[in-house]
């Protein structure tokens, strides 16, 4: 016989706040190897509560006061020896990610690693090996000089060293929890350092990048007069020699620099290849042709910067949408002081047209909000002070969406007072933008194929171009020729293009969305999402309201209603379920303030109902199906008769129990939620063939609800864990995904191809659950992340055949005495194609409706 103790994951790693964190699971290990603890995993998160870890001990081997010792000591070892830490990079080209990535892994103590295409590094590392400062240093080195632009985040955990003291956790006597979600994924926290100077970065539209530019044009012109005077002056032949070997100067001097950076971290890539080829038309006296050949190169490298900046600086223009300063009421005066000094409770004043400094929920005045910067809600919202402002304040994740307001949006025409809930680095905008920095270094899996492709692709076309080097011994021809023919073949087949086709587009896809209210947790769901033919929805909070209101009272024979009202109001109280909170509000309103005798001792029947005690008396409320089976008696046949009618009617039907009487149901309505109806119809028009309603509710139930929102298809009577069943039997058949509110539905959305989840903007659990989330709570943006998905994923198939395309045409031409000129202008014309065609869906707009 065991005992669960549930201890939230906080408490144990305060620094982790995602359950699907590595160290979660080198903890859950650790626990699992004790003496006298037969299982721990993790118990998902819900509205009201993090993620929990669930140990089921032997009470005979470890007392409580011990369990809870070895859960701490535990949580304080792996949190003080590994580590976390996001920085951005100054890297000279997006095609430096891939070997920046490798390094990264290469290095002692680093677990894990990645590079993105805008120079975000992400990396998890133990702290017995390395440091945080030490991998630093390495990657700075292998990226360049200066090429750190400061740490986004500092490495997590260092806090949680000692031990984590409030452990709060308490005995629970369930043991049938719900599942949960075991996907791997880091959960970093950012903060921008604003001090750090700027490095050796071309993309972000600085001094370097058109410094590049500049000597890019130099080389151009230098070519230009050495040509004019070799052609067509009467000159001595050193002078036009010089304007070559000035071209070659400013031509070649970023490219020797990339090239001394890749053979330095003992890779041969492209810039060495050009340096190689340059310098061997101009040992063949083709100084031109080699003068050429650098500038094309070169200038195609800064325009290339360029547009990978545009695609980089729409992600940083995110971060950019909080104010600097904000005003706050200090002993009776406005003060202005800086948003990262702003702390908990602050009251900070908000003038019209004027962008909110950070998260709270208003205080006093009213006004109109706009949202889109975070949301991507096209209307303004309407918002109004708290009634209670106490109760707002103990618990901020409770307060209506109508009183809430973000960092980042805009206000209308009203003055309006709002006390602070969240610091500047934790709120929601802060959020977004990191998640969205950290989302690209996340591989799609047409970018996961490319890198395959290359690693076969790549030694191949070096085993030609060897053999065409030694052409001249088959074929009658100089040894300068077959030299010349092996340098265009490489040229020609180098996969510039195909290795900048995936990271382009994911970057540019995800900034795009993220600007539209929508957040993508990388280039995989972004892909994803866009080839899905199948979506199932949650009914609860995501095609319907959320807000179920009591509709009908059916008392038994003999019974009075307001005494079932009475008994049901006492229990439900207690419960903090949307029914449970329906039943208390409308039943209280229905009594009209007359007395209602107190309940204790609930305890939740998961996916059935709750049991708790009233006037020494038990008290059963929850669906028909929870009766007759676990030793609770069966329904009376009256009873049955009337849940059978309510359901006819498409009602959600709870029975009340007192002992052994049944007092009688209540009926309530879910309200589906206007946009439903009008965006699962722009789903079917876009070509989502099937599309599912699951719900825990009645058969009956589910499909009324259905018919009211246009689906054909819904699946009732789902406890949670049919709910999973449920999305792998769809994902057998093809990719899914699903959508719901993030909290219950984890570990479904956990199941699925894509999870994606509502409302994310209100909730931290939501936010952190999904792969696809949507900040505003409202399904109409669903279509648009779709559409977004589908043009981002056709790009991607764009710039990948072009790529394929461009190497099959040039290798061949090439071989048949193309020159390295011609070569280098399609190949950098291919690359800087594939870019340009990424950028446009920095433009995207939904098709009109």
């Amino acid at each position: 016989m065991t005992d669960p103790l549930r201890i939230d994951i906080p408490l144990v790693l305060p620094e982790v706040t995602d359950a699907a964190d590595r160290c979660v699971g080198r903890l859950l290990a650790d626990l699992q190897a004790r003496e006298g603890v037969s299982k721990a995993h993790v118990v998902a998160a819900t509205e009201f509560t993090p993620p929990q870890l669930c140990v089921h001990y032997d009470p005979a081997v470890l007392t409580l006061p011990r369990i809870r010792q070895l859960v701490s000591a535990a949580g304080a070892q792996v949190a003080a020896q590994f580590g976390h830490a996001t920085w951005q990079v100054g890297m000279p080209h997006a095609r430096r990610a891939r070997t920046l990535t490798e390094h990264l892994r290469s290095i002692p103590g680093v677990l894990d690693g990645a590079v993105g295409a805008s120079g975000v590094a992400r990396v998890e590392f133990d702290r017995t090996v390395s440091s945080e400062q030490a991998i630093r240093g390495e990657l700075e080195r292998l990226a360049g000089d200066s090429a750190t632009t400061g740490a986004m985040a500092a490495s997590r955990g260092a806090a949680a060293a000692a031990p984590a003291h409030g452990t709060h956790g308490t005995p629970n006597g369930h043991s049938d929890h719900p599942a949960h979600d075991e996907r791997d994924a880091h959960d970093t926290t950012n903060t921008h350092d604003k001090g750090d100077a700027h490095g050796h970065s071309h993309g972000d539209g600085g001094f370097w990048s058109g410094t590049e530019l500049r000597f890019a044009l130099a080389c151009g012109a230098l070519l230009l007069i050495g040509f004019l005077l070799e052609r067509f002056a009467a000159v001595p032949s050193w002078v036009p020699l010089a304007a070559y070997v000035g071209a070659y100067a400013f031509g070649g001097w970023f490219t020797a620099r990339e090239a001394i950076d890749n053979l330095r971290m003992k890779r041969f890539e492209i810039d060495t290849l050009m340096l190689v080829a340059a310098a061997g038309a101009a040992a063949l006296g083709e100084w031109a042709e080699g003068a050429l050949l650098l500038f094309l190169f070169s200038f195609g490298h800064a325009l290339e910067h360029y547009a990978m900046g545009r695609a980089k600086r729409a992600i940083e223009a995110l971060a950019e949408l909080a104010p600097r300063t904000a005003t706050v009421r200090r002993g009776g005066a406005l003060v202005d002081i800086p948003v990262e000094e702003l702390a908990l409770g602050d009251v900070v004043v908000v003038k019209p047209n004027s962008r909110l400094a950070a998260d709270g929920f208003v205080v006093a005045g009213d006004s109109s909000i706009d949202q889109a910067p975070v949301t991507g809600e096209s209307i303004p919202v309407d918002k109004r002070a708290v009634t209670n402002p106490a109760a707002a304040r103990a618990n901020p994740d409770g307060i209506d969406a109508v009183h809430r307001v973000f960092a980042g949006t805009i206000n209308g025409s009203g003055v309006i007072d709002i006390e602070v809930t969240r610091k500047s680095s934790d709120s929601v905008l802060s959020k977004v933008v990191r998640m969205v920095s950290e989302a690209e270094t996340e591989k799609s899996p047409t970018q996961r194929f490319t890198d395959r492709f290359e690693r076969i692709f790549v030694p191949a076309v070096l085993v030609l171009a060897v053999l065409l080097l030694f052409a001249w011994v088959m074929v009658d021809e100089p040894f300068r020729d077959s030299f010349y023919r092996a340098m265009a073949v490489l040229v020609a087949a180098s996969p510039c293009a195909l290795a900048i086709a995936t990271p382009s587009a994911v970057l540019s896809g995800i900034a795009r969305a993220a600007r539209g209210g929508v957040l993508v947790k990388g280039g995989g769901p972004l892909e994803n999402l866009g080839s899905l033919s199948a979506i199932a929805f949650d009914k609860t909070g995501t095609l319907t309201e959320g807000k179920p209101r009591i509709t009908d009272v059916v008392p038994v024979r003999g019974v009075d209603p307001a005494e079932l009202l009475r008994v049901a109001v006492a229990v439900e109280s207690l419960s903090d379920h949307p029914l449970a909170r329906a039943i208390a509000t409308d039943g209280r309103a229905r009594l009209g303030g007359a007395d209602v005798p107190p309940a204790t001792d609930l305890e939740n029947l998961i996916g059935r109902g709750v049991k708790a005690q009233l006037a020494g008396e038990t008290v059963y409320i929850g669906k028909a199906e929870m009766f007759g089976t676990d030793g609770i008696a069966p329904l009376s046949d009256e009873m049955a008769a009337a849940i059978a009618a309510l359901r006819e009617q498409g009602r959600t039907s709870m029975v009340v129990r007192r002992g052994r009487d049944d007092l009688g149901a209540i009926g309530l309505m879910d309200t589906p939620r206007e946009a439903a109806r009008a965006a699962l119809a722009r789903l079917k028009a876009m070509g989502i063939r099937r599309m599912i309603m699951i719900s825990g509710d009645h058969q009956k139930v589910a499909e009324a609800i259905a018919r009211e929102v246009g689906l054909d298809e819904a699946w009732g009577d789902l406890m949670p864990q049919d709910k999973v069943e449920a999305i792998k039997k769809l994902r057998a058949e093809q990719k899914v995904a699903m959508v719901g509110d993030g909290v219950n539905d984890a570990p479904a959305m956990a199941s699925a191809t894509v999870g994606v989840v509502m409302g994310a903007a209100g909730s931290d659990v939501a936010m952190e659950t999904a792969d696809v989330a949507l900040m505003a709570d409202d399904l109409s943006n669903l279509p648009f992340a779709v559409g977004l998905s589908r043009k981002t994923r056709a790009i991607i198939l764009q710039n990948v055949y072009v790529s394929l395309g461009i190497v099959a045409v040039l290798v061949p031409a090439t071989i048949f005495g193309l020159g390295i000129g011609p070569a280098v202008a399609v190949h950098e014309g291919s690359t800087l194609l594939v870019v340009f065609n990424a950028l446009r869906l920095l433009a995207y707009r939904e098709a009109a409706r």
